[in-house]
Protein backbone atom coordinates (compact mmCIF):
# COMPACT_ATOMS: atom_id res chain seq x y z
CA UNK A 1 0.00 0.00 0.00
CA UNK A 2 1.34 3.16 -0.74
CA UNK A 3 2.35 5.96 1.54
CA UNK A 4 -0.01 9.11 2.40
CA UNK A 5 0.86 12.56 2.10
CA UNK A 6 0.51 12.53 5.98
CA UNK A 7 3.48 9.80 6.05
CA UNK A 8 0.72 6.65 6.11
CA UNK A 9 0.56 3.74 4.62
CA UNK A 10 -3.17 3.65 5.06
CA UNK A 11 -4.25 3.73 8.72
CA UNK A 12 -0.32 3.42 10.04
CA UNK A 13 1.48 6.44 10.85
CA UNK A 14 5.01 5.50 9.55
CA UNK A 15 7.60 6.43 11.78
CA UNK A 16 10.04 4.66 10.38
CA UNK A 17 12.00 7.28 8.28
CA UNK A 18 15.68 6.25 8.93
CA UNK A 19 15.49 2.92 6.98
CA UNK A 20 14.02 4.85 3.96
CA UNK A 21 11.53 8.00 3.52
CA UNK A 22 8.66 8.96 1.17
CA UNK A 23 9.68 9.94 -2.08
CA UNK A 24 9.19 13.85 -3.28
CA UNK A 25 6.76 14.39 -5.89
CA UNK A 26 9.53 16.23 -7.22
CA UNK A 27 11.81 13.42 -7.71
CA UNK A 28 9.18 10.95 -9.56
CA UNK A 29 8.57 13.77 -11.97
CA UNK A 30 12.05 14.22 -12.59
CA UNK A 31 12.86 10.32 -13.24
CA UNK A 32 9.75 9.75 -14.89
CA UNK A 33 10.80 10.39 -19.05
CA UNK A 34 13.66 7.82 -18.02
CA UNK A 35 11.82 5.34 -17.26
CA UNK A 36 9.70 5.66 -20.30
CA UNK A 37 10.63 7.53 -23.56
CA UNK A 38 14.29 8.21 -22.81
CA UNK A 39 15.86 4.72 -22.19
CA UNK A 40 19.59 4.37 -24.11
CA UNK A 41 22.28 3.81 -22.54
CA UNK A 42 24.92 6.85 -21.27
CA UNK A 43 27.59 4.37 -23.25
CA UNK A 44 26.14 4.54 -26.61
CA UNK A 45 27.07 7.38 -29.42
CA UNK A 46 23.34 7.93 -30.74
CA UNK A 47 20.94 10.57 -30.13
CA UNK A 48 18.91 9.06 -27.09
CA UNK A 49 21.56 7.90 -25.47
CA UNK A 50 23.40 11.26 -25.48
CA UNK A 51 20.16 12.32 -24.17
CA UNK A 52 20.70 10.29 -21.11
CA UNK A 53 24.28 11.24 -21.11
CA UNK A 54 23.21 14.64 -20.95
CA UNK A 55 20.79 14.14 -17.73
CA UNK A 56 22.99 12.49 -15.96
CA UNK A 57 26.44 14.95 -16.46
CA UNK A 58 23.68 17.71 -15.35
CA UNK A 59 22.54 16.07 -12.45
CA UNK A 60 26.62 15.57 -11.70
CA UNK A 61 27.21 19.05 -11.83
CA UNK A 62 24.10 20.26 -9.85
CA UNK A 63 25.40 17.71 -7.24
CA UNK A 64 29.09 19.10 -7.36
CA UNK A 65 27.41 22.38 -6.51
CA UNK A 66 25.52 21.47 -3.94
CA UNK A 67 28.35 19.61 -1.94
CA UNK A 68 30.62 22.15 -2.97
CA UNK A 69 32.75 19.93 -4.91
CA UNK A 70 35.97 21.84 -6.50
CA UNK A 71 34.70 19.98 -10.35
CA UNK A 72 31.49 17.75 -11.27
CA UNK A 73 34.27 14.51 -11.83
CA UNK A 74 34.29 14.30 -7.89
CA UNK A 75 31.39 12.78 -7.96
CA UNK A 76 31.07 8.95 -8.21
CA UNK A 77 27.64 7.75 -9.13
CA UNK A 78 26.85 4.47 -7.03
CA UNK A 79 23.94 1.69 -6.31
CA UNK A 80 24.14 3.60 -2.43
CA UNK A 81 25.24 4.10 0.55
CA UNK A 82 26.55 0.46 1.19
CA UNK A 83 28.40 0.42 -2.26
CA UNK A 84 29.44 3.94 -1.59
CA UNK A 85 30.87 3.05 1.60
CA UNK A 86 32.83 -0.31 0.46
CA UNK A 87 34.46 1.49 -2.41
CA UNK A 88 36.06 4.68 0.15
CA UNK A 89 37.16 2.19 2.49
CA UNK A 90 38.45 -0.80 0.43
CA UNK A 91 39.17 1.25 -2.09
CA UNK A 92 41.68 3.63 -0.11
CA UNK A 93 43.62 0.35 1.97
CA UNK A 94 43.71 -0.97 -2.41
CA UNK A 95 45.05 1.79 -3.90
CA UNK A 96 48.59 2.90 -4.26
CA UNK A 97 49.50 4.21 -1.29
CA UNK A 98 51.76 2.27 1.22
CA UNK A 99 49.36 2.61 3.87
CA UNK A 100 46.90 0.01 4.60
CA UNK A 101 45.23 0.76 7.83
CA UNK A 102 41.41 1.70 8.53
CA UNK A 103 40.62 3.73 11.80
CA UNK A 104 36.82 3.45 12.65
CA UNK A 105 34.61 3.89 15.18
CA UNK A 106 32.65 0.83 16.77
CA UNK A 107 28.91 1.98 16.07
CA UNK A 108 29.86 2.83 12.24
CA UNK A 109 27.13 1.50 9.87
CA UNK A 110 27.94 -2.19 9.20
CA UNK A 111 28.63 -0.90 5.32
CA UNK A 112 31.79 0.31 6.81
CA UNK A 113 32.35 -2.63 9.70
CA UNK A 114 31.46 -5.70 7.70
CA UNK A 115 33.95 -4.16 5.44
CA UNK A 116 36.98 -3.10 7.39
CA UNK A 117 36.30 -6.47 9.05
CA UNK A 118 37.19 -8.02 5.40
CA UNK A 119 40.09 -6.25 5.18
CA UNK A 120 41.06 -7.66 8.69
CA UNK A 121 40.80 -11.09 7.22
CA UNK A 122 42.68 -9.97 4.69
CA UNK A 123 45.96 -9.28 7.06
CA UNK A 124 45.28 -5.40 6.66
CA UNK A 125 45.99 -3.21 10.03
CA UNK A 126 42.40 -1.74 11.53
CA UNK A 127 41.50 0.18 14.85
CA UNK A 128 38.41 0.48 16.10
CA UNK A 129 37.47 3.09 18.57
CA UNK A 130 35.18 3.34 21.16
CA UNK A 131 32.53 5.69 22.35
CA UNK A 132 30.67 6.76 25.22
CA UNK A 133 27.36 6.05 27.24
CA UNK A 134 25.74 8.34 24.79
CA UNK A 135 27.34 7.06 21.55
CA UNK A 136 29.69 10.03 21.33
CA UNK A 137 33.07 8.96 19.56
CA UNK A 138 36.17 9.31 22.05
CA UNK A 139 38.16 12.06 20.33
CA UNK A 140 41.54 11.47 22.19
CA UNK A 141 41.05 7.29 20.85
CA UNK A 142 41.02 8.34 17.51
CA UNK A 143 44.25 10.48 17.69
CA UNK A 144 45.79 7.86 20.04
CA UNK A 145 45.78 5.29 16.85
CA UNK A 146 45.49 7.71 13.71
CA UNK A 147 49.04 7.52 12.53
CA UNK A 148 51.54 7.43 9.41
CA UNK A 149 50.22 4.05 8.45
CA UNK A 150 46.45 4.96 8.49
CA UNK A 151 45.51 5.08 5.12
CA UNK A 152 41.43 6.05 5.81
CA UNK A 153 39.87 7.43 8.64
CA UNK A 154 35.79 5.95 8.18
CA UNK A 155 33.57 8.03 10.89
CA UNK A 156 29.75 8.82 9.90
CA UNK A 157 28.20 12.02 10.45
CA UNK A 158 25.28 10.80 12.26
CA UNK A 159 24.51 7.61 13.42
CA UNK A 160 21.70 5.98 12.10
CA UNK A 161 20.23 4.17 14.85
CA UNK A 162 21.03 7.20 18.08
CA UNK A 163 21.05 9.87 15.67
CA UNK A 164 24.11 10.94 17.66
CA UNK A 165 26.00 13.68 15.35
CA UNK A 166 29.78 13.04 15.56
CA UNK A 167 32.45 16.24 14.99
CA UNK A 168 33.32 15.69 11.35
CA UNK A 169 35.33 18.71 11.14
CA UNK A 170 37.28 18.04 14.29
CA UNK A 171 37.84 14.25 13.37
CA UNK A 172 39.20 15.50 9.75
CA UNK A 173 41.68 17.29 10.97
CA UNK A 174 43.03 14.31 13.00
CA UNK A 175 43.06 12.61 10.22
CA UNK A 176 44.81 15.14 7.93
CA UNK A 177 47.30 16.40 10.72
CA UNK A 178 48.51 12.66 9.99
CA UNK A 179 48.21 12.26 6.83
CA UNK A 180 45.37 10.30 6.33
CA UNK A 181 42.58 10.33 3.77
CA UNK A 182 39.41 11.05 5.99
CA UNK A 183 35.81 9.57 4.93
CA UNK A 184 32.26 10.33 6.42
CA UNK A 185 28.85 8.06 5.58
CA UNK A 186 27.06 11.36 5.69
CA UNK A 187 23.69 9.04 4.32
CA UNK A 188 21.53 9.69 7.66
CA UNK A 189 22.65 13.08 8.40
CA UNK A 190 22.52 14.59 4.85
CA UNK A 191 18.22 15.10 5.10
CA UNK A 192 18.97 17.77 8.22
CA UNK A 193 22.61 18.76 8.36
CA UNK A 194 24.99 21.05 6.16
CA UNK A 195 26.87 18.06 4.60
CA UNK A 196 29.31 19.87 2.03
CA UNK A 197 33.14 19.54 1.54
CA UNK A 198 33.83 22.54 3.14
CA UNK A 199 31.61 21.89 6.25
CA UNK A 200 33.00 18.32 7.23
CA UNK A 201 36.42 18.87 5.67
CA UNK A 202 36.05 15.13 4.48
CA UNK A 203 37.86 13.60 1.54
CA UNK A 204 35.06 11.53 0.44
CA UNK A 205 31.38 11.22 1.57
CA UNK A 206 28.83 8.63 1.22
CA UNK A 207 25.18 9.30 0.22
CA UNK A 208 22.29 7.39 -0.34
CA UNK A 209 19.31 9.01 -2.49
CA UNK A 210 16.30 7.26 -0.54
CA UNK A 211 17.30 8.88 2.98
CA UNK A 212 16.18 11.95 1.79
CA UNK A 213 13.05 11.62 -0.39
CA UNK A 214 14.88 10.02 -3.62
CA UNK A 215 14.74 6.67 -5.25
CA UNK A 216 16.12 3.66 -3.13
CA UNK A 217 19.19 1.44 -5.50
CA UNK A 218 20.85 4.68 -6.59
CA UNK A 219 24.13 6.75 -4.10
CA UNK A 220 27.00 8.59 -4.87
CA UNK A 221 30.44 8.95 -3.74
CA UNK A 222 32.34 12.20 -3.38
CA UNK A 223 36.00 11.84 -4.27
CA UNK A 224 38.28 14.89 -3.11
CA UNK A 225 40.65 15.25 -6.44
CA UNK A 226 44.40 13.55 -6.17
CA UNK A 227 42.12 11.06 -3.94
CA UNK A 228 43.06 7.62 -5.53
CA UNK A 229 40.73 4.77 -4.91
CA UNK A 230 41.12 1.11 -6.14
CA UNK A 231 37.34 0.26 -7.99
CA UNK A 232 36.07 -2.39 -6.01
CA UNK A 233 33.25 -3.55 -8.84
CA UNK A 234 35.17 -4.26 -12.54
CA UNK A 235 33.89 -4.14 -15.93
CA UNK A 236 33.34 -1.51 -18.08
CA UNK A 237 35.58 1.14 -16.88
CA UNK A 238 32.49 3.79 -16.19
CA UNK A 239 33.14 6.60 -13.90
CA UNK A 240 36.44 6.83 -14.67
CA UNK A 241 37.27 3.68 -14.10
CA UNK A 242 36.38 4.41 -10.55
CA UNK A 243 32.92 2.15 -10.88
CA UNK A 244 31.97 -0.21 -13.49
CA UNK A 245 28.79 -0.66 -14.62
CA UNK A 246 25.59 1.08 -16.81
CA UNK A 247 24.63 4.31 -14.82
CA UNK A 248 20.99 4.32 -13.22
CA UNK A 249 20.22 7.80 -15.51
CA UNK A 250 16.65 7.88 -14.06
CA UNK A 251 18.23 7.01 -10.28
CA UNK A 252 20.44 9.45 -10.92
CA UNK A 253 18.34 12.88 -11.95
CA UNK A 254 15.89 11.59 -8.69
CA UNK A 255 18.99 11.95 -6.47
CA UNK A 256 20.22 15.12 -7.83
CA UNK A 257 16.72 16.35 -7.29
CA UNK A 258 16.14 15.23 -4.19
CA UNK A 259 19.34 16.40 -2.74
CA UNK A 260 18.10 20.16 -4.35
CA UNK A 261 14.62 19.77 -2.61
CA UNK A 262 16.34 18.88 0.52
CA UNK A 263 18.63 21.79 0.52
CA UNK A 264 15.88 24.26 -0.42
CA UNK A 265 13.51 22.57 2.71
CA UNK A 266 16.40 21.73 5.09
CA UNK A 267 15.72 24.59 7.62
CA UNK A 268 12.27 24.29 7.55
CA UNK A 269 12.63 20.86 8.11
CA UNK A 270 14.61 21.52 10.98
CA UNK A 271 11.83 22.98 13.38
CA UNK A 272 8.96 21.27 11.43
CA UNK A 273 10.56 18.04 12.56
CA UNK A 274 11.97 18.81 15.31
CA UNK A 275 8.39 20.44 16.70
CA UNK A 276 7.14 17.14 15.84
CA UNK A 277 9.87 14.93 17.90
CA UNK A 278 10.07 17.15 20.79
CA UNK A 279 6.30 17.12 21.09
CA UNK A 280 6.55 13.22 20.71
CA UNK A 281 9.10 12.46 23.45
CA UNK A 282 7.67 15.31 25.90
CA UNK A 283 4.23 13.38 25.44
CA UNK A 284 5.73 10.24 26.16
CA UNK A 285 8.13 11.22 28.94
CA UNK A 286 4.93 12.71 30.63
CA UNK A 287 3.45 9.26 30.57
CA UNK A 288 6.24 7.10 31.67
CA UNK A 289 8.80 9.44 33.78
CA UNK A 290 11.70 6.50 33.45
CA UNK A 291 11.77 6.65 29.52
CA UNK A 292 15.50 7.51 28.76
CA UNK A 293 16.86 9.52 25.50
CA UNK A 294 19.99 7.09 24.35
CA UNK A 295 21.53 10.02 22.89
CA UNK A 296 22.65 13.64 24.39
CA UNK A 297 19.95 16.27 23.33
CA UNK A 298 22.00 18.82 22.10
CA UNK A 299 24.14 16.60 19.66
CA UNK A 300 21.76 14.49 17.97
CA UNK A 301 19.16 14.77 14.73
CA UNK A 302 16.04 16.52 14.86
CA UNK A 303 14.91 13.62 13.33
CA UNK A 304 15.64 10.99 15.57
CA UNK A 305 13.96 9.49 18.97
CA UNK A 306 15.44 6.47 20.40
CA UNK A 307 14.25 5.72 23.24
CA UNK A 308 14.78 3.44 26.52
CA UNK A 309 10.96 1.66 27.75
CA UNK A 310 12.12 0.43 30.80
CA UNK A 311 9.89 -2.99 31.63
CA UNK A 312 8.88 -3.18 27.91
CA UNK A 313 10.78 -5.27 25.31
CA UNK A 314 11.31 -3.54 21.77
CA UNK A 315 10.47 -7.03 19.90
CA UNK A 316 6.98 -7.22 21.44
CA UNK A 317 6.31 -3.00 21.45
CA UNK A 318 7.25 -3.23 17.72
CA UNK A 319 4.87 -6.06 17.02
CA UNK A 320 1.51 -4.38 18.75
CA UNK A 321 2.77 -0.94 17.67
CA UNK A 322 2.42 -2.31 14.16
CA UNK A 323 -1.00 -3.54 15.36
CA UNK A 324 -1.86 -0.69 16.75
CA UNK A 325 -1.17 1.48 13.35
CA UNK A 326 2.37 2.95 13.93
CA UNK A 327 5.65 1.78 12.47
CA UNK A 328 9.22 1.97 14.30
CA UNK A 329 11.81 0.28 14.64
CA UNK A 330 14.64 -1.30 16.92
CA UNK A 331 17.97 -0.40 14.80
CA UNK A 332 19.72 -0.38 11.40
CA UNK A 333 17.01 -1.80 8.98
CA UNK A 334 19.97 -3.32 7.14
CA UNK A 335 20.74 -6.34 9.65
CA UNK A 336 17.58 -8.21 7.44
CA UNK A 337 14.68 -7.88 10.01
CA UNK A 338 17.00 -9.06 12.77
CA UNK A 339 16.33 -8.23 15.84
CA UNK A 340 19.80 -8.98 17.36
CA UNK A 341 21.39 -6.83 20.07
CA UNK A 342 22.44 -3.57 18.54
CA UNK A 343 25.95 -3.03 17.92
CA UNK A 344 25.65 0.47 18.43
CA UNK A 345 23.79 -0.02 21.82
CA UNK A 346 26.66 -2.58 22.92
CA UNK A 347 29.10 -0.49 22.01
CA UNK A 348 27.28 2.00 24.18
CA UNK A 349 27.46 0.14 27.49
CA UNK A 350 24.79 -1.50 27.36
CA UNK A 351 23.35 -4.89 29.21
CA UNK A 352 21.09 -7.09 26.76
CA UNK A 353 18.15 -6.39 29.05
CA UNK A 354 18.99 -2.75 29.03
CA UNK A 355 19.71 -3.04 25.24
CA UNK A 356 15.85 -5.01 24.96
CA UNK A 357 14.26 -2.64 25.47
CA UNK A 358 14.87 0.25 23.05
CA UNK A 359 12.93 1.30 20.24
CA UNK A 360 14.11 4.07 17.18
CA UNK A 361 11.68 6.40 16.24
CA UNK A 362 12.39 8.45 13.28
CA UNK A 363 10.10 11.47 11.58
CA UNK A 364 10.62 12.45 7.87
CA UNK A 365 9.79 15.42 6.17
CA UNK A 366 6.17 14.35 5.84
CA UNK A 367 5.35 14.69 9.07
CA UNK A 368 4.32 17.64 11.53
CA UNK A 369 3.59 18.17 15.19
CA UNK A 370 0.22 16.26 14.76
CA UNK A 371 1.69 13.37 14.27
CA UNK A 372 4.05 13.47 16.73
CA UNK A 373 1.33 13.93 19.17
CA UNK A 374 -1.23 11.53 17.48
CA UNK A 375 2.49 8.81 17.56
CA UNK A 376 2.48 9.96 21.17
CA UNK A 377 -1.03 8.76 22.14
CA UNK A 378 -0.45 5.36 20.03
CA UNK A 379 2.62 4.41 21.64
CA UNK A 380 1.17 5.52 25.54
CA UNK A 381 -1.85 3.54 24.67
CA UNK A 382 0.50 0.21 23.50
CA UNK A 383 2.63 0.66 26.11
CA UNK A 384 0.06 0.55 28.72
CA UNK A 385 -1.41 -2.48 26.80
CA UNK A 386 1.62 -4.21 27.54
CA UNK A 387 2.15 -3.49 31.44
Amino acid sequence: MLVGKAGRIAAMLYLDHAATTVMRAEVRDAMAPFLDDVYGNPSGIHGISRRVKNAIEEAREEIAGILGATRPLEIVFTAGGTEADNLAVAGMVFGPDRRSKTVTVATEHEAVLETVGFLHRLGHAVDIVGVDALGRVDLDGLVGVIDTDTAVVSVMAANNETGVIHPIAAISEIAHAAGAVMHTDAVQAFISEEITVAATGADLISLAAHKFGGPMGVGLLYVRNGVVLEPVLHGGGQELGRRSGTLNAAGIVGLATAMRSTVDDRENFRHRVGDARDAFEDVLIEAFPDIRRNAPTDTRLVQHAHLRIPGVRAETLLIRLDQNGLAAAAGSACQSGALDMSHVLQAMGMAGAEADECVRFTFGWVNSKADGLEAARRVIETVRGLQ
